[in-house]
């Protein structure tokens, strides 16, 4: 076994760290902590503060939250968002499990197209997703038709709860997918090898020795998983499932007013398990030691499958794809569908909805565009400069400027939305419009809500940057500022673009903030619009069209995001 190490990053990091920050940088910093405090800080408080409020004196009171646990409503929204989180990660686990154990533990020849395709699910908006899946799997879908027709049974797949856990494991299982993949990839072989010199094989291997050896990566798939399907909106929403906290939130805000204080109250909430379930998914690792000698080295090769375990493998992926390509080929037939209802496919096809997007909605997908554009480069802007202040300087206090932007992760969108209209929307420009209701808001919102994922790029990008290369520089003369712009940045190339791309692919489908600050048909993104369309049956022909649209976007900025980091990396290697 080889080690490699670089003595010269450790022993130069030191000179090249800062003791005392220059003007610039200050000025960077506080220009960064007042964004994070207008957009993020301010408005979560004020989510807070009126939740502790009287609404009629405006005294510190915990009558609200009494007034909360003593409502049936919420609490039974509560107990059902909790158990739709908990069985999504069960669901999402056996989805993504397979698929991770089977390419990377046998020799599959389609390993790579099997990943893949896994990953897909995540470039559709959940919400379209949802409709899609009725259509297929609903009462009266073509699964429950062929069913009735054949067994004269009728599967209960998308009533109430069921279609949202159902829905929302097929749509987030891929965070599962992607880190457990990881996880596998990196144990020591000879770890399992030597389980089964002693005896070990099979379930039980797995069991006892590689899954356990998996767990942080696991864990954190699980925890993403449970954040997203706890704050989400839109999708219990078009299943017409009310009693959950992320609706009820919206709800009370929009049907009772900012005034009402129980929308702030099921916001806290919210806030408070969506923290929870980060810090219990940390506390789980802690303290505990999953390292291995090797990174996937080692003792065993992909093992050989054939016979009757290579059919059925190839029969529970078969089986588990078709699920999670349900959505994308029943929106692409809705896309294209005349008339789709009480029938196994559509009766017939049309190109009409996607000129009906066209000539009417134009501008959801320019205004998509332009925000998730915008979004994008705030949040490599920020996370660039917030990479190099903790990993280049000493300035006191610089973790915090890490810890306060990753803060977003764990606060839902409806959230954030409603924090923005209850700290701004008394806030009025000289021609007397409310700030709340500039487009800009809405960009403001999506960037915010994605710094964490382009934070994470640019420090890992900036991580693998020997110090050297900028002390070799400013030797030769550099000064800090062309040193950043001449050697680092084209250096984090990849790793910023990689920010860029997930940043704007994440905010192009972004529905939960949105729907709470588009107070103009004229300013709304591509997600607002295809809920609109979504909201009817004569509108969902072209809501379908919307979401091909969509994925379409995602899609291709994703490749584009591929295709430009490889290059990168083949420009770097060949230097």
């Amino acid at each position: 076994m080889t080690v490699a190490t670089d003595f010269s990053t450790d022993k130069a990091a030191p000179a090249a760290q800062q003791a005392v920050a220059t003007p610039g940088q200050w000025l960077t910093i506080g220009a960064i902590v007042a964004f994070l405090a207008l957009f993020l800080l301010i408005p979560v408080a004020m989510v807070i503060l009126v939740a502790f409020q009287d609404p009629n004196s405006g005294a510190f009171t915990l009558l609200n939250f009494a007034d909360f646990a003593r409502n049936e409503m919420f609490l039974r929204s509560f107990a059902n968002s909790l158990y739709v989180s908990a069985m999504s990660v069960v669901w999402a686990t056996i989805f993504a499990l397979p698929l991770a154990y089977f390419t990377t533990r046998f020799e599959f020849r389609g390993a790579a197209i099997i990943q893949t395709l896994g990953v897909i699910p995540l470039i559709m908006p959940p919400f379209a997703g949802a409709v899609a899946m009725q259509l297929f799997f609903g009462r009266n879908g073509s699964v429950n038709l062929l069913l009735g027709d054949w067994f004269g049974i009728n599967i209960p797949f998308m009533e109430g709860l069921n279609g949202v856990i159902f829905v929302q494991s097929v749509h987030y299982f891929p965070f599962i997918l992607i880190n457990l993949t990881a996880s596998l990839r990196n144990i020591d072989r000879s770890m399992e090898e030597a389980a089964q010199n002693l005896g070990c094989s099979g379930g039980r291997l797995f069991r006892r020795i590689v899954f356990p050896l998996a767990m942080p990566g696991y864990v954190a798939g699980a925890s993403l998983v449970f954040i997203k399907v706890f704050d989400d909106l839109a999708t219990p929403l078009l299943l017409n499932v009310k009693d959950m906290l992320a609706p009820q939130a919206y709800l009370r805000i929009t049907s009772i007013g900012l005034k009402d204080p129980m929308g702030y109250v099921i916001s806290v909430v919210l806030i408070v398990f969506s923290v929870l379930s980060l810090f219990i998914a940390t506390s789980t690792m802690r303290n505990r030691d999953y390292a291995t000698v090797q990174r996937g080295g080692g003792g065993l090769s992909k093992r050989p499958i054939g016979g009757l375990d290579l059919v059925m493998a190839w029969g529970t992926i078969g089986l588990i794809l078709a699920l999670v390509l349900a959505p994308h080929l029943g929106l692409l037939l809705l896309s294209f569908s005349t008339v789709w209802s009480f029938s196994v496919l559509p009766d017939g096809f049309t190109t009409a909805h996607y000129t009906r997007v066209v000539l009417e909605s134009g501008q959801y997908i320019w205004n998509t565009l332009l925000y998730a554009t915008i979004a994008g480069f705030i949040g490599i802007i920020i996370g660039t400069a917030i990479s190099y202040i903790v990993l280049r300087t000493k300035v006191p206090g610089r973790q915090w400027l890490d810890y306060l932007a990753s803060a977003a992760l764990a606060v839902p969108g409806v959230v954030l939305g409603i924090g923005y209209l209850r700290a701004y929307y008394g806030v009025s420009l000289p021609s007397g419009q409310s700030v709340t209701s500039l487009w800009i808001i809405i960009v403001i919102a999506l960037a915010v809500r994605r710094l964490p994922y382009a934070l994470r790029a640019c420090m890992a990008a900036m991580q693998q940057i020997s110090v050297s290369l900028e002390e070799a520089a400013e030797n030769l003369g550099a000064n800090k500022a062309s040193t950043i712009r001449k050697i680092m940045v084209p250096l984090m190339t990849g790793g910023i673009l990689a920010g860029f791309v997930t940043s704007f692919a994440t905010a192009s489908v972004e529905l939960s903030a949105t729907m709470m600050l588009v107070q103009n048909t004229s300013d709304a993104p591509l997600a607002y619009g295809l809920y609109v369309f979504m909201q009817s049956p004569a509108g969902r022909g072209a809501g379908a069209a919307l979401g091909i649209i969509a994925v379409l976007i995602v899609g291709i900025s994703t490749y584009l995001s591929q295709l430009l980091a490889e290059r990168d990396r083949s420009t770097r290697a060949g230097r």
